[in-house]
């Protein structure tokens, strides 16, 4: 390996270690300032969401990617839904949204994210036979209870260069519930305009090869646009979900059209 080459390297697995280390600082914070309000014995959901946004916004720190709101992102009760591109999304989407997330009940056992999950009040579902209307009716009582959730209706994360069909099922709640719709639309630019090929996370790239795409980009801004309301009231599932699939693909081209120097084809 020549000087340069190796010089590069050990650039880079010192930024990422650099990374690794300030992740690993906000994990430390995130569990003490969990203890501190007794999260882990009862989250008070009433508080939690200025916690959550804190230690979101710096967990996406660590990584190198800055939260910007394109649009200041209104603190109302509703289901939030968010566009999908990356494991990022759910840090991005915590700094600005009051949510609480949705995840799957198994990941409450996770030894340290698990703990981490329940003391941020993760709304846990029990999935059974792939009855998503169960899951709708389990985040409809809690929308009822006067929280709010946040989800990816997309099911899938993308390049970010769409919006992919959404899936309607787990709507149904907002109409239950009678909460508005609340979309968000996420954008990973890089520090000259362009779409960002390193923060996207799909199609066959490891969770580990992900990771360090990250760790090894420079200079990333997640740009967040929130989009108008959709009150769900008059409307049934079918309506909801295609009024939301409008709504956030003309979301998406407006972010593209405000934050890209040059808008990628879809």
């Amino acid at each position: 390996m020549s000087q340069s080459k190796s010089g590069f390297s050990l650039k880079r697995q010192l930024g990422r270690g650099r990374q690794i280390a300030g992740m690993t600082t906000t994990i430390a914070g995130g569990m003490r300032a969990a203890q501190r309000i007794g999260a882990f014995k009862q989250p008070p959901r009433e508080t939690l969401p200025r916690y959550i946004q804190t230690f979101c916004r710096k967990m996406a720190g660590s990584f190198g990617v800055k939260v910007v709101a394109v649009e200041p992102v209104e603190q109302h009760h509703g289901l939030w839904v968010s566009n999908h591109v990356s494991w990022m999304d759910i840090p991005v989407v915590g700094t600005l949204s009051p949510a609480f997330f949705l995840s799957k009940a198994e990941i409450g056992d996770w030894p340290i994210f698990g703990k981490l999950a329940h003391a941020a009040g993760t709304v846990f579902i029990e999935r059974g036979s792939g009855d998503a209307g169960s899951v709708a009716a389990q985040i409809a009582s809690f929308l009822t209870e006067g929280f709010s959730v946040i989800f990816f209706p997309e099911a899938t994360t993308t390049d970010g260069k769409k919006i992919k069909r959404i899936h309607g099922t787990l709507l149904q709640a907002a109409i239950d519930a009678d909460v508005p719709v609340r979309p968000l639309i996420i954008s990973y630019v890089n520090k000259d305009g362009t779409l960002s090929e390193a923060l996207p996370y799909y199609g066959k790239l490891t969770m580990k090869d992900s990771i360090k795409k990250v760790l090894d980009s420079k200079d990333v801004t997640a740009y967040v646009l929130p989009l108008e309301p959709i009150d769900p009231k008059g409307l049934n599932k079918s309506e909801l979900t295609n009024l939301l699939q409008a709504r956030m693909q003309e979301g998406l081209a407006e972010l593209h059209s405000r934050v890209l120097t040059k808008v990628p084809n879809a």
